[in-house]
């Protein structure tokens, strides 16, 4: 089997827009992610951050630059302001390349972000 691009969706909340909270809740994600799906970082192609509108204290991508992918295209963006939709929340679309088949990937939420896609494998 060939290796494909494939994409790996991850989320988490902060208690508080603060660089801390964002910082280390960012971190532990994208740890996750690439922990629970033995992804190694030159596997990675880009990485999508999102953030609702009340996280104001930092870039979600700023986290990711600082422990060491700074080699690796990151960008963020506003996630749509809907009702009751989960506040201070962070998502993140990981490109990457991999022979595993879409089902075999675990993707990752963590915190209050826990129950926003029971439909993908976790």
């Amino acid at each position: 089997m060939s290796a494909a691009v494939r994409a790996l969706r991850g989320a988490t909340t902060v208690g508080a827009d603060t660089e801390a909270a964002i910082t280390k809740a960012v971190q532990t994600l994208i740890g996750e992610m690439l922990s629970r799906n033995d992804i190694a970082q030159d596997d990675l192609i880009s990485i999508l951050f999102t953030a609702t509108d009340d996280i104001h204290s930092m870039f979600p991508a700023l986290p990711a630059r600082k422990a060491g992918f700074g080699d690796i295209p990151l960008i963020c963006a506003r996630e749509l302001d809907i009702v009751g939709g989960t506040p201070r929340c962070i998502r993140v679309l990981v490109h990457l390349n991999t022979d595993r088949q879409r089902d075999e990937l675990r993707h990752v939420y963590l915190h209050g972000a826990r129950g926003l896609n029971d439909d993908l494998p976790t």
